[in-house]
């Protein structure tokens, strides 16, 4: 192994992994991120599903309100819509083609399709596998995709997002905010932690009311 550590979760990489961004496991991870979103049952088309309102429990209710519903669920149709979900993956892959200086890609069909022409050339031409060894912000790229799925997910099965805790850095106090789904985090002092150090942690105590 090497003294290197992985940009997403942290850990040390191993000595074939020397130079990386980030180590394998977060790159296959990012894969099968990638992969949940595309397809006739991904959670990109399952998005179309919920548009309308009652089609899951609605969170924002308002009891008594006399104002009548919308037609349609915003949230879900932000990341459906031009701009969301299509528009930053196709954004990473024409970043990606500029640093390899090739020409930018081109997109057909809806945006069903052109999400999955997205997710197709990101995984099936070595091009996670480059921006883990090449790309400054490989980080960037995992944590944005993570955070995609998570939101086309929680709106997909009416799940509330994941529930955040803050703990301690023993070394300097410093409190940190994660998830379960946090892969690591470098605290302000310098000190790194991976997915099972982070969860080793004290919690930080509440403040009394």
């Amino acid at each position: 192994m090497s003294d290197e550590t992985c940009t997403v979760c942290q850990q040390p990489l191993w000595h074939a992994e020397q130079g990386h961004q980030a180590c394998g496991a977060c790159v296959r991870r990012l894969d099968q991120l990638l992969h949940s979103l595309a397809g006739p049952t991904g959670l990109y088309a399952r998005l179309a599903t919920v548009m309308q309102p009652g089609t899951l429990r609605d969170t924002n209710r308002v009891t008594g309100s006399r104002t009548a519903p919308l037609p349609i669920r915003l949230e879900p149709l932000s990341l459906a819509a031009r701009g969301g979900v299509v528009t930053i993956l196709q954004t990473w892959l024409v970043d990606i083609h500029e640093h390899l200086g090739w020409r930018h890609p081109r997109w057909e069909g809806d945006l069903q399709q052109q999400l999955n022409q997205a997710v197709d050339r990101l995984r099936h031409r070595g091009l996670l596998t480059w921006a883990a060894e090449n790309h400054p912000a490989f980080a960037e790229l995992y944590t944005e995709v993570r955070d995609l799925v998570a939101a086309c997910r929680n709106q997909v099965s009416g799940e509330p997002p994941a529930r955040r805790v803050t703990v301690v850095c023993p070394l300097c106090d410093a409190t940190m905010r994660i998830t379960l789904d946090t892969p690591g985090r470098r605290c302000t002092c310098g000190q790194q932690y991976g997915w099972a150090e982070l969860r080793q942690l004290p919690l930080a105590e509440r403040t009394a009311a």
